[in-house]
């Protein structure tokens, strides 16, 4: 969605369950300019749903019944080869089963299509997957779990985008909430400050991240300019309640970074 939003020419590999809440799941997608011809309605399943509660400062804690989520195939992603393998871009995350992902991350790098893994929710990933991967967005507990460093400072983060650099990762961003980001790629390292701004919700800060992110390197804009769009994009949706209803669109994200000068 947030890609979408931020307008990039997006596809959505996904299930969703055969209920009203799966209908107006993808009615909503289709509304923000994504096309769902590859989303599939699972007979006879729930569409994964989540709960949320957020405390007065913003932070958040989320409950999740993955639901149709988990019937996410091998076959439906294989199913789907010749549009990954079409595409610039292959943006993943941990929320379907984890053969799926490896199995689209193949597929993509095989074909050359760039690999984008935010890699939440946080758990251990194999180094098979790892090793497909161009780009990696992991928040700090995320990429204490992938390398075993706790990230509290700058060069906490400097030593875990080594550790993953290792396992063939080419671009590491480590997001560090209102820190901003970590960059260490092409013998670049340092952290890219975010905006600051009174945040409200932050539920859909990465996702906002990730997706902006995405939109921008397809449109070639060098890495530390992309995180600027893509942090200008996350500062407001945390200005804002809810999790679909807080990302915004790419005239907001334009208007914000004008203001920002």
């Amino acid at each position: 969605m947030a890609a979408g939003r931020s307008g990039a020419d997006i596809a959505f590999i996904a299930c969703t369950g055969d209920d009203d809440i799966g209908e107006r799941i993808r009615r909503q997608l289709a509304s923000d300019k994504i096309d769902v011809a590859p989303v599939r309605a699972v007979a006879g399943e729930a569409t994964g749903v989540a709960l949320i509660f957020v405390n007065a400062e913003g932070e958040n804690v989320i409950g999740i019944h993955a639901g149709a989520n988990a019937a996410l195939s091998v076959s439906q992603v294989e199913a789907e080869k010749e549009r990954i393998a079409s595409a610039q871009a292959l943006l993943m995350q941990l929320e379907s089963p984890l053969e799926s992902v490896i199995a689209a991350a193949k597929i993509a790098h095989h074909h050359h299509t760039t690999v984008v893994l935010n890699p939440a929710p946080a758990r251990e990933l194999p180094d098979e997957l790892l090793a497909l991967v161009d780009i990696i967005t992991p928040n700090e507990t995320e990429a204490e779990k992938l390398t075993g460093i706790r990230v509290e400072s700058d060069e906490d983060a400097a030593k875990a985008a080594n550790v993953l650099h290792a396992k063939g990762i080419g671009t590491v961003m480590i997001t560090l909430g209102s820190r901003g980001v970590w960059l260490s790629a092409e013998g670049e390292s340092r952290r890219i400050p975010g905006f600051r701004v009174q945040a409200i919700d932050t539920i859909a800060a990465g996702d906002t991240f990730n997706g902006a992110l995405v939109t921008a390197l397809l449109e070639g804009t060098a890495l530390p300019e992309a995180i600027r769009f893509a942090h200008a994009a996350a500062a407001i949706a945390v200005t804002r309640k809810g999790a679909q209803p807080s990302v915004p669109w790419r005239t907001e994200i334009d208007e914000f970074l004008a203001q920002q000068g």
